[in-house]
């Protein structure tokens, strides 16, 4: 198989995207109310020390993912134990990305519609770009960012009079039990979900990059979704973002300038499926490619349509209503996904560093 090389600049475009993802029609950490802000900052500095640690431990080993890393430095069982978990994972997380575009879909579009049809478009289109690798991923992502980025930010300037910074305030009111809360959730996801990338960057054209790449994803991600939560929060307030499913949506709907400038959350629409779309494909290609490596294939690729399939049917089958779906992604959600975002990262890190000290 031959080997797959992106840019920095396509690796930057895929952290960001990845990040902006589902988040960009939800507001993650509302919890913390009216402090929200103060959330995002302690999600990213948790974020930061974490991506130490993936850098670490990817920077060690180069051109290897995380399952060859696992496979070079512990015994092959407690090699193949971690990459069925993390095979899981990010299987899990497919599915969960794909519900999100059907509920999305179905709850302001086409409530008549099946879960089904939205999903299997979705599918048929991933299986496509997830067969022809990580570089068309990665012009993908290089593409439509510049062009997500710009709707977010002309969307929240139109929005400005809108806005009551009442809807923000008073700050630290109710202490910082709320602010840990959202910060919590806002760490988990989306910022500690880019370990997915320890999974599949093992092809970035340098490979002292992994710094650069993460961090500068990393930021720039984080500050395009607390303009987007910000806006949500300013416009609509606290109580009402809490309340609704969409509430970018929601809020977007509210924009008219004249008579002129109105229902322009098409817009909405447009981030969530462009962002939204990369990180359901990150997802299947790390999955396919966690399968390869267990099973000592050559090559991912065969194994991309059947394993989309089953990410199709779990997908139909994670919850039974759209607030049984939110409850559980609230609920239980973050703690889950901490298990796998930083005890097996910390776990795997640990056993490298004294794998590697060992060495004479």
């Amino acid at each position: 198989m031959q080997k797959e090389i992106i840019s920095d600049k396509q690796g930057i475009s895929l952290v960001i995207m990845f990040i902006i993802g589902i988040s960009s029609i939800i507001v993650t950490g509302i919890e913390a109310k009216e402090d929200i802000i103060y959330s995002f900052l302690l999600a990213l500095l948790a974020a930061i020390v974490m991506a130490l640690v993936y850098i670490r431990i990817t920077s060690l080993f180069p051109r290897k993912d995380l399952f060859d890393i696992l496979n070079s430095c512990f015994g092959k069982v407690f090699a193949s134990i971690i990459t069925l978990l993390y095979i899981w994972f990010s299987f899990h997380l497919s599915s969960l990305i794909l519900r999100d575009f059907g509920e999305f879909y179905i709850n302001v579009a086409a409530p008549e519609t099946p879960m089904i049809v939205p999903g299997l478009f979705i599918t048929i289109l991933a299986i496509w770009i997830v067969k022809e690798g990580i570089e068309v991923i990665g012009r993908w992502a290089e593409f439509f960012l510049p062009f997500c980025i710009g709707l977010i930010l002309i969307i929240a300037i139109l929005l400005i009079p809108q806005m009551n910074l009442n809807n923000i305030r008073p700050q630290l009111y109710q202490g910082i039990t709320p602010i840990l809360k959202g910060a919590f959730a806002i760490f988990s996801l989306p910022f500690a979900q880019i370990m997915i990338f320890m999974m599949i960057f093992s092809n970035l054209q340098k490979q002292k990059s992994y710094r650069k790449v993460y961090f500068m994803g990393l930021l720039i991600g984080a500050g395009i979704l607390l303009i987007s939560s910000l806006t949500d929060v300013l416009v609509l307030g606290v109580v009402r973002t809490a309340r609704v499913y969409f509430p970018t949506y929601l809020a977007v709907a509210r924009l008219d300038i004249g008579n002129f400038l109105q229902r322009l959350e098409i817009t909405v629409s447009i981030v969530f499926l462009l962002s939204g779309f990369v990180k359901f494909v990150i997802n299947l290609l790390a999955t396919c490619k966690g399968i390869a490596k267990l099973f000592n294939y050559d090559d991912y690729r065969f194994l991309v349509t059947p394993v989309a399939l089953g990410v199709l049917n779990l997908n139909y089958l994670l919850a039974d209503s759209i607030m049984s779906f939110i409850e559980w992604n609230i609920m239980i959600g973050p703690y889950y996904a901490f298990f796998f975002q930083v005890i097996l990262p910390l776990i795997i890190w640990i056993g490298i560093e004294i794998k590697v000290a060992s060495k004479p």
